[in-house]
């Protein structure tokens, strides 16, 4: 299937490095791509959404750094030093909600607390959730939310690549349609031109009436008319496509009129066109699609939401223990037996009675994960079915471009025919003009519907969620 893919798209696939500043006389579909891809803003936007949330989960990682902290405090009065404390402390909080402290304390002073300890001390204990925020706390919810939201802004990314390029290369097509239609104009007129000036010369050797040459001055003015309309219409779909064009230097790029389509629609044949295999473009949207990975990570982190309103249901229950020791040496505090001398140690409990407003905050939790596996069963659904109605039209119109060109083949066989009768004396310049009319027309649609083909092709491949890969 993928093979089939590019073959279909084969002009899509960059085939080089390509900048705007190279002096180029034709623009191809993969060169618009990859200009887009390097140079557009939003493209550079979607590279500053990734640096975002990578600034993000620094902050959340912040929140587990260790914390140095020192309080000094004095007080004297009436010539009576009522005390003076001073006690750096290192806090070290982990992973698993458990908080490491260990600090140096000096106490002194006439009128301290009896139940505080005078002189040098250390300490190093631990403070535990035992209930609530053992599994989940605010700490540990925020850095995972973050590293969910990282991830998902690389397939944000895509996303915003996969809507940009949709965009842009159906407006490369469009431009390139219109410059095949005043190709085929300005050919018209070439051969009109001629046509003229061997009438005039039939008329004066008396060959031809002299009604022939204002039907033939006829026809070439009303290709010359046509002419002008689809060189304005060339232009502006040049304009169009210039939105997406940028230069490197953050500047907008103004396509000139001297650059041309480099895909030559008139070259490519309706047997170039393979649909591609609709059940594996449907697993490839259901699975890579970025705005399907998107509720993915959404649902993540609303499953960590929940972790963390569960907590709210739970008891506070909380155990603090610090192992004492005289003087400054940590190493003889840490070495101390525990529970048997020199400790400190508290327990603490609280819950609400009704826990209202826990067991709202984790029903609330719960419908925002429901409300969002529905949404995106929904987009899967929308999804699919873009895909569904791009294949369709990629049938309709292969089947429509076999039947075109046939159908142009036949008209094109008709006005020889009718010029050969013309050039026998047997038929009048009227017929062959209808007849050339009627073949252009037949040409001019058989490009519009391979530039139709194409933009469908893009459709597709937006739906498949793939078009971001080109």
């Amino acid at each position: 299937m993928k093979k089939r893919l590019i073959y279909i798209f084969y002009f899509l696939i960059p085939v080089g490095t390509v900048t705007a500043q190279d002096t180029i006389k034709t623009l191809s579909a993969s060169q618009v791509a990859e200009i887009v891809n390097r140079f557009h803003p939003v493209a550079k936007q979607a590279d500053l959404f990734i640096e975002k949330a990578k600034a993000d989960l620094t902050i959340s990682r912040g929140l587990f750094d260790p914390a140095l902290e020192n309080t000094n405090a004095r007080k004297t009065f009436d010539g009576t030093e009522y005390y003076y404390y001073n006690r750096p402390e290192l806090a070290i909080p982990t992973w698993f909600g458990v908080e490491i402290k260990a600090g140096l304390e000096y106490l002194s002073g006439n009128r301290t607390d009896p139940t505080d300890t005078k002189g040098e001390t250390s300490y190093i204990g631990l403070s535990i959730p035992l209930a609530k925020n053992l599994l989940m706390d605010k700490r540990r919810a925020a850095l995972q939310t973050a590293r969910i939201f990282r991830d998902a802004s690389a397939v944000e990314k895509r996303n915003i690549l996969n809507n940009l390029l949709q965009e842009a290369l159906k407006s490369y097509w469009n431009w390139a349609a219109r410059y095949q239609t005043y190709r085929i104009l300005s050919n018209a007129v070439t051969v009109n031109e001629k046509r003229v000036q061997l009438v005039k010369t039939a008329f004066r050797l008396g060959d031809r009436p002299a009604i022939d040459t204002a039907e033939a001055l006829t026809q070439l003015q009303h290709f010359e008319v046509l002419q002008s309309e689809a060189w304005q219409e060339f232009q502006n779909a040049g304009l169009e496509l210039s939105l997406y064009l940028w230069t490197d230097k953050d500047q907008p790029y103004d396509l000139p009129e001297t650059v041309l389509p480099a895909d030559d629609l008139q070259g490519i044949s309706s047997n170039a066109f393979v649909l591609p295999e609709l059940p594996s473009l449907l697993e490839t949207a259901r699975k890579n699609h970025p705005e399907l990975l998107l509720y993915n990570y959404k649902l993540d982190a609303l499953a960590v939401e929940k972790k963390l309103k569960f907590q709210d249901l739970l008891p506070d229950l909380n155990f603090k223990y610090n192992q004492l020791g005289k003087g400054y040496n940590l190493a003889k505090t840490v070495s101390s037996p525990l529970f048997e001398n020199n400790f400190q140690y508290g327990i603490s409990m609280g819950i609400p009675l009704r826990l209202s407003q826990g067991r709202g905050e984790y029903r609330k939790a719960r419908i925002k994960i429901t409300e969002t596996q529905l949404a995106q069963n929904q987009k899967q659904l929308e999804l699919e079915n873009k895909v569904k109605a791009y294949f369709n039209e990629l049938a309709a119109l292969k089947n429509q471009l076999v039947i075109q060109e046939k159908a142009w083949l036949n008209y094109a066989a008709i006005q020889r025919g009718e010029e050969t009768r013309f050039s026998a004396g047997e038929s009048s310049l009227f017929l062959v003009n209808a007849r050339e009319n009627k073949t252009l027309e037949a040409f001019q649609k058989l490009q519009e519907l391979k530039a139709k083909f194409f933009k469908a092709g893009i459709g597709i491949q937006w739906a498949a969620g793939i078009l971001f890969n080109r």
